[in-house]
């Protein structure tokens, strides 16, 4: 199949990518756009693991206040460069991590950030749930392990379902972002305000 640039520029348009990275997906998937993406995709996760190690010391600390101003985000995301830190695809990220820390109240950036006190408790409690519905020990404890995951996939921000698009996780959203950007980018730390 002839490549266009028109059926270039729908893919370019679509996922964001160089226009020779889109003409090389579009040649090496027979110009089916969809399965293009699915390669593109595929390719920037592979490329954004291997940036996963860099150093991430420049960045920026973003502020959001939610629009009934009684709820605010302070969200520290780090990147390689000063450069990659002023683009505006990077403070558009930043500020779509903050909208979803407004909307989903995570506790903590990871599940290596959350205390393992917290873990342990949650874990108790869903494990004498289940001996209270008269589970056995061995079914009470995957009962128990199910719920652990379930709660993390909840409350920590990298596990979370992105809100703006529930298929995919926050990680998910950043890792499209290192593949876009071409550095590693981290979300260090946040902090959300709330009026109640």
């Amino acid at each position: 199949m002839e490549i266009t640039a028109k059926l270039v520029k729908e893919l370019r348009d679509k996922t964001g990518v160089g226009m020779m990275d889109c003409k090389k997906a579009l040649s090496a998937n027979n110009g089916n756009i969809e399965e293009a993406v699915k390669y593109l995709r595929e390719k920037g996760i592979a490329k954004a693991a291997k940036k996963s190690d860099r150093e991430t010391k420049e960045g920026r600390v973003f502020a959001y206040i939610h629009s009934n101003a009684k709820i605010g985000v302070l969200v520290e995301v780090n990147c390689e460069t000063d450069f990659v830190a002023r683009t505006d695809d990077f403070l558009e990220l930043c500020k779509n991590i903050a909208m979803h820390i407004a909307a989903s109240a995570p506790i903590a950036v990871s599940k290596d950030d959350l205390d393992e006190k917290v873990i342990t408790a949650e874990r108790e409690i869903y494990y004498n749930k289940a001996i209270n519905d008269n589970k056995p020990d061995n079914i009470a404890n995957k009962i128990a392990d199910g719920q652990v995951q379930k709660f993390i996939k909840q409350n920590c921000l990298l596990d979370q379902e992105y809100v703006r698009e529930p298929d995919k996780s926050v990680q998910d959203v950043i890792t499209e972002a290192v593949a876009k950007l071409g550095e590693n980018l981290q979300v260090s730390r946040f902090t959300r305000y709330s009026i109640t």
